[in-house]
């Protein structure tokens, strides 16, 4: 086999893999503003990899996007974002440290939902459409 089709092939392999620190941790998937997430959290560091096909030529547009689901999914603020448009790592201020584990909603009553008109989103696993839901 050509050395080419091997660094390709071992490239190709790691774009949606998370980094080593946060490899053995359940994702969280966050939808923010059109780009969808996977959000890991461990300790002081929050990690979100990018999974839809979003045209994102550089960090800046999606730099908020990333750190509004690291903050979403770890409760804490997000301080400073550092990596690239398809994998983000967040550093988390935490007021108290009981705060750093995943953020569970409060209520589990009934939520309003409007479909956004964000689109559809495709996904190895399945397709779905974006919606905004807030509790009653």
């Amino acid at each position: 086999m050509d050395i080419r089709a091997i660094i390709l092939l071992t490239v190709v392999s790691a774009c949606n893999s998370p980094g080593p620190h946060f490899r053995d941790l359940p994702a969280t998937r966050v939808a923010i503003e059109g780009s969808v997430f996977d959000v890991r959290v461990r300790g002081e560091l929050a990690e979100a990899v990018r999974v839809n096909g979003e045209y994102a030529p550089r960090l800046g547009p999606i730099h908020g996007r990333s750190a509004q689901a690291m903050e979403a999914v770890s409760g804490c603020r997000v301080t400073e974002v550092r990596g690239d448009q398809a994998q983000t790592t967040g550093i988390l201020e935490c007021k108290d440290r009981s705060q750093r584990a995943i953020a569970v909603p409060q209520s589990t009553g009934e939520l309003e939902c409007i479909r956004t008109d964000r689109g559809v989103f495709d996904t190895q696993e399945s397709v779905y459409e974006d919606y905004d839901c807030d509790p009653l």
